[in-house]
């Protein structure tokens, strides 16, 4: 794997390497050709030339009755470029001179004009170029010598031949060196550029194999990428966290379940094998205590399973509401009767209020009222027989509050986080109050299922306040 991007980067970068090359070779063709065709000299600096200030010259030669002179702007312009003049008549003696060196030549022959031109006159220190004037059918040759120490000019003689071959050479000398030079570059940077894409997936191979302790500086390219690796690591952890300690809570709760159900089923099973045992001799009173208890139990162990089932189908989605248009008050009002009604509770302090006699909801009414007893039961169940239990019913705009609420003992900080989850059973459950640990989950699930909410509120020695929405 580390190879294969290795190479796709290495492969790319030559590509781009040889791109710009190829790019470079036609725009340098390009200014040279354009160069060539403006100036003979191309990298001559100044305002022109001097072969251009030489081939416009002879507009400053002035051919007259009294002889031949040059113009005050010629002049001007030979002093500005430290340059000097002699013009030859056709038999190479000078006619007329400004500035000439005293070194200089008066008269010329073909071979000493062509010699002048080709090299640089070391005595004059001047590079000397060459022009014609021809004005009344008279033919004048001029030199114009420049002296400046950085003016070269060399006259090149080849072969094109030989060129050609050369070119062909060098070309592919130059390529093949450019490639290896562009190779190496290219290697050197894809290997830069593919190592944290190595240790990223490095990164991933561990975390695909539950070790989230990787962790990376967000730097360089792929800054963006570890810092979302580094976030999916933390996320990944905490899920594992949770995970864990959602197990350990179920095997604490399928532990705390599994003793709960066993009680009633030994008393089920020892009282069973007691009436059916020939050696006692019950009475009809005493086989009715112990029927009552073998029901008492069998409801419990009932509860309990249904609890688990309708836990399941409302997590799963699998549970269809039977919706209808309930009065809410009447709902509440008859849960709130129910409690009173059982003899455990009977001597309790359960307040009901409400805002109207009749508040309608579309609901369905044996699983909201099962939330609305849960509740209740709650208050009941975990406070003292002094604590009254304040329940009320209130209409806002289009939705109906469900409030249950006691000042008893409350509920301790870590616990109330917790209050919803699945398996969890608070440390105030008792004696008095052995189920499931489901039913608080089931209240919130029943509740979101109606597309309501489900609120707690609570401080430890203060009391408990727990708020139903549903809307009208």
């Amino acid at each position: 794997m580390k190879w294969r991007l290795t190479g796709r980067y290495l492969a790319s970068v030559v590509l781009i390497v040889v791109i710009v090359i190829f790019i470079n070779i036609l725009l340098l063709t390009g200014i040279f050709i354009q160069q060539s065709q403006f100036a003979q000299y191309p990298f001559q600096q100044g305002d022109a030339s001097a072969e251009a200030i030489t081939r416009a010259f002879s507009q400053e030669i002035v051919m007259s009755e009294s002889g031949i002179a040059i113009t005050g702007q010629g002049r001007e312009e030979l002093e500005r470029n430290h340059a000097w003049v002699q013009i030859l008549d056709e038999n190479g003696d000078q006619v007329y001179g400004y500035r000439v060196p005293p070194e200089a030549k008066t008269k010329y022959t073909p071979m000493d004009v062509v010699q002048t031109y080709k090299y640089m006159e070391k005595e004059l220190m001047s590079t000397v170029f060459i022009g014609e004037k021809q004005e009344h059918g008279e033919r004048y040759s001029y030199l114009i010598g420049f002296q400046n120490p950085y003016l070269e000019r060399n006259i090149l003689t080849y072969d094109i031949r030989t060129v050609g071959r050369f070119l062909q050479i060098g070309i592919v000398v130059v390529l093949c060196v450019d490639g290896f030079i562009a190779l190496c570059i290219a290697y050197l940077f894809s290997k830069r550029l593919t190592k944290p894409l190595s240790s990223l997936i490095d990164g991933i191979k561990q975390l695909a194999h539950k070790n989230y302790r990787v962790h990376y500086e967000t730097k360089g390219v792929y800054k963006d990428v570890f810092y979302n690796v580094n976030v999916l690591t933390e996320e990944l952890r905490a899920s594992e966290l949770e995970r864990k300690k959602l197990d350990r809570m179920k095997e604490e709760w399928i532990a705390n379940i599994s003793h709960d159900i066993k009680t009633p089923l030994a008393s089920i099973q020892g009282y069973a094998e007691m009436m059916r045992d020939k050696d006692y001799d019950f009475t009809v009173e005493e086989m009715r205590d112990y029927a009552e208890i073998i029901e008492r139990k069998s409801l419990y162990l009932k509860d309990v399973i249904e609890d688990l089932n309708l836990s399941t189908r409302l997590r799963n989605k699998e549970l269809t509401l039977n919706s209808k248009s309930v009065n809410i008050v009447s709902l509440v009002r008859n849960a709130v009767i129910d409690t009173l009604n059982d003899a455990r509770y009977g001597n309790r302090n359960i307040n009901f209020q409400y805002s109207d006699e009749v508040i309608l909801v579309e609901a369905d009414e044996i699983l909201i009222r099962r939330v609305v007893a849960n509740l209740i039961y709650n208050a009941v169940v975990h406070n003292d027989e002094n604590v009254a239990v304040e329940v009320s019913v209130e209409k806002e705009r289009d939705f109906v509050r469900i409030i249950v609420e006691d000042h008893g003992k409350g509920i301790k900080k870590e616990e109330l986080e917790r209050i919803f989850d699945r398996y969890y059973r608070g440390t105030n459950t008792g004696e008095l109050h052995k189920g499931s640990g489901l039913g608080m989950a089931i209240a919130h699930d029943i509740v979101k299922a109606h597309g309501g909410e489900i609120h707690v509120e609570s401080e430890l020695r203060s009391g408990t306040r727990i708020e139903i929405l549903l809307h009208t």
